[in-house]
């Protein structure tokens, strides 16, 4: 039995004209309907064009989309917010492979272009750049703070960001002048979560030493454990497969630990996992590596380590004797470099959860592989006993002095080292005062 079609059913394809405007034919009428998309009040306007014909009722639905749309035409592709946001994106994806930036920075920007509910092309992809002004984003920021009230000071610091980024492709290709202003909130800075380690600390509270001992721990179960599955004849895992897909833990983690503490490498699959021997050199005077970053986050770096990143390199080339140049320096047996980030991610949350060490009791954070990066930027501003130059720290790190200054120095405590540097100063000033002084009796007397 056919089913019959409703009298208000399509006569054939809806026919885009643009996005939001488009015309229709029904079954109950020989005449096209207009159908446009009201962006301000969120609904679609239909009209009837009484036309038969279908150029007629183009130009209506043109007529229509412009009378909606407050009296204004659409502007030129050329001059529109959406022709400048891809370009900013294809600017973007070729300095990430001049190596100027990390392929995470294309992906933030359109994060922050296309999210479906709160992405600057919502907004603005067919507004005309050159008419942009600075209530414009104003609004953007207002209502967003009513929609979304849950969004952080820094998620609406980088959509400022980023529109501005957007109009400097068109400062830069002449269309505009100038940027407008754009009003950024206050951000409040939060310390980053690094592990306590002596002498912030008493040495029995020392999170980066329990850490160390845990893996050590951890592989000496696992060794003993395998030792008595070959004598059973049993499973040889000590992991529960159902709560953690965990590769097995061996010395190789504790390397990696000890590694990440002492290079300041971030633990992402363009730096840590990234690194091959052909990235390594051994360095002397002081007894260092020096680490080829080819495409970290702020783009090719060589960073210089600390002594005892030698000592691990060297266990590693033990481990494996015949390493190739071009073989990865951890868990080279894996071509996926998205799939070590995982498993290291899970081994190092068994080690914390081992280890009884999972939040930052003082900037409230979660531990993570991360963490490891944090103390040793850390650990260089206090065991360098206020000697270390900032500036030589932020470029052997990768970051910059506000970001130390902001995240990590602000929120560290003054060792008694830092404090005799501070009052170094101030004694050697009283010697020469006292000293000015005596000199100024014996000439009065």
């Amino acid at each position: 039995m056919v089913t019959q079609k409703s009298r208000h059913s399509l006569d054939g394809p809806v026919v885009t004209i643009r996005r939001g405007v488009a015309i229709y034919k029904k079954l109950s009428s020989s005449y096209w309907y207009a159908r446009v998309w009201d962006a301000r009040n969120k609904r679609n306007v239909v009209r009837s064009t009484k036309e038969t014909g279908k150029i007629a009722a183009r130009q209506f639905a043109e007529d229509l989309a412009i009378e909606i749309l407050g009296g204004k035409s659409q502007p030129p592709k050329q001059y529109t917010f959406k022709h400048y946001a891809q370009r900013l994106i294809a600017i973007s994806r070729t300095m990430v492979e001049l190596g100027q930036r990390n392929a995470n920075y294309v992906n933030t920007i359109i994060t922050f272009l296309e999210n479906k509910e709160w992405g600057l092309q919502k907004q603005f992809q067919h507004r005309d750049v050159r008419e942009l002004r600075t209530k414009d984003f104003a609004d953007f920021l207002d209502k967003l703070a009513k929609d979304r009230p849950d969004l952080s000071e820094s998620t609406r610091n980088m959509l400022t960001a980023t529109f501005r980024n957007v109009l400097k492709v068109a400062v830069r290709d002449g269309t505009i002048d100038s940027v407008p202003a754009t009003p950024r909130d206050r951000q409040r800075d939060n310390p980053r979560a690094y592990l306590p380690f002596y002498p912030l600390v008493d040495r029995k509270q020392c999170a980066y030493t329990k850490v160390r001992n845990t893996v050590r721990t951890l592989v000496k179960e696992h060794r003993e454990f395998i030792k008595n599955a070959e004598k059973l004849n049993k499973p040889k895992t000590i992991y529960d497969a159902k709560k953690l897909r965990i590769v097995p833990i061996t010395s190789e983690l504790g390397d990696l630990i000890v590694f990440a503490v002492n290079t300041f490498v971030r633990p992402t699959t363009t730096e840590l996992y990234a690194l091959k021997h052909e990235n390594i050199t051994i360095a002397d005077n002081p007894r260092r590596l020096l680490v080829t970053v080819k495409k970290g986050k702020t783009g090719f770096r060589i960073a210089s380590s600390m002594e005892n990143a030698v000592d691990v390199y060297e266990r590693i080339r033990q481990r494996n004797p015949d390493a190739k140049p071009s073989d990865y320096l951890f868990f080279p047996s894996y071509t996926n470099r998205n799939t070590v980030r995982d498993i290291v991610q899970r081994q190092f949350g068994l080690v914390l959860q081992r280890a009884g060490i999972q939040n930052d009791p003082v900037a409230g954070l979660k531990y993570s592989v991360y963490s490891l990066r944090h103390t040793a930027i850390c650990m260089r501003i206090i065991l360098g006993g206020g000697k270390v130059d900032i500036y030589t720290l932020a470029k052997n790190a990768g970051t910059s002095v506000e970001q130390i200054e902001r995240f990590y120095a602000k929120h560290l405590p003054i060792s008694a080292e830092l404090a005799r540097n501070l009052h170094h100063f101030e004694r050697e000033l009283t010697r020469e005062l006292k000293k000015d002084a005596v000199q100024v009796d014996e000439a009065g007397s």
